[in-house]
């Protein structure tokens, strides 16, 4: 029985694999919005913050104009509100990507770095911008949150979203914002990744020498790796799933076929894996950052350093 369980599992990832092939491919002929070029600028610091923030506000007006000629007007209107915010980055292209400061980055003593899941683009960025600022409001005046969507996010209903392509892809581009936000907040900022979902996979692939003092993984399929010991990180691994999470129901199984691995393996809130888990709650999968929630109570005391008040 276990070994033909273990074969109909194997034909489950081998039909999943060759889907990812041909799924994109079909969907790679659909029109996209036009937009420029993201600005070329240097890497950020303190002195130069105000200017990056303006480029990217210009490139994010541009792109607006641009939808608006081509008549999207809901993407134009999601350009128009992130031109009026404070951008780290910014290209409007395709799904699009955003990096979206919330506070004084540049003085803040505690810095907490959102990672998102499946499905987040500029069409979608709200609801992912509204867990940064449920986030912010509770850290007060001394943090800062930056929301990153600094991915290809994968869909909720594809096959990229079950293998760790995407999170491969997208592991250099998370170590790169982390060390722009070093570079503006200073050395002695404490730096907390909160990744959500399939962002956990992404934090995960990045974790290894990153220069951040904790790492959360909220509703986690898992990460690729069997221990939390295995991400080679000096970080903290903190991991919680709501009681009312559907993630809870994923197998956590890995195998690679086809040149890639589907499946992310041990799951972070088992005592195997060795991470601190702490309470989230009867919340769903979208719910870790919902206000009065035991979940963002629990985040905003691990931005905070205040771990031993964390609740288990």
């Amino acid at each position: 029985m276990a070994v033909r369980g273990a074969r109909w599992w194997r034909g489950v990832l081998a039909s999943l694999v060759a889907c990812a092939v041909v799924v994109p491919l079909a969907g790679a002929a659909r029109a996209r919005v036009p937009a420029p070029g993201p600005a070329v600028l240097a890497a950020p610091s303190a002195a130069t913050l105000d200017a990056v923030y303006a480029a990217h506000r210009a490139n994010a007006l541009e792109a607006a104009r641009m939808a608006d000629a081509y008549g999207d007007r809901g993407r134009a209107a999601a350009d128009r509100a992130l031109a009026g915010r404070r951008l780290l980055y910014f290209d409007g292209r395709g799904p699009g990507l955003v990096t979206e400061v919330l506070g004084d980055l540049a003085h803040a003593d505690r810095v907490a770095v959102l990672v998102p899941g499946s499905d987040t683009g500029i069409d979608t960025y709200g609801r992912f911008r509204a867990t940064a600022l449920a986030l912010h409001e509770r850290l007060g005046g001394r943090a800062a949150v930056v929301a990153w969507l600094g991915y290809a996010t994968p869909g909720t209903v594809s096959t990229t979203v079950a293998t760790t392509d995407r999170a491969e892809d997208a592991a250099p581009q998370l170590r790169k914002a982390v060390s722009d936000v070093r570079a503006v907040a200073g050395p002695r900022a404490r730096v907390s990744l909160l990744c959500h979902s399939y962002g956990s996979v992404v934090c995960a692939e990045a974790a290894d020498g990153l220069d951040v003092d904790d790492i959360a993984l909220l509703g986690s399929p898992g990460t690729g790796a069997d221990t939390a010991a295995a991400l080679r990180t000096r970080a903290r691994i903190w991991a919680a799933r709501g009681a009312d999470d559907w993630i809870g129901n994923v197998p956590h199984l890995s195998a690679g076929l086809l040149g890639t691995t589907v499946g992310f393996g041990a799951d972070p809130v088992s005592p195997a894996f060795g991470a601190r888990v702490f309470a989230a709650g009867d919340g769903g999968h979208s719910d870790y950052f919902a206000p009065g929630s035991a979940s963002l109570a629990n985040l905003t005391r691990i931005v905070l350093g205040e771990t031993s008040a964390v609740t288990s």
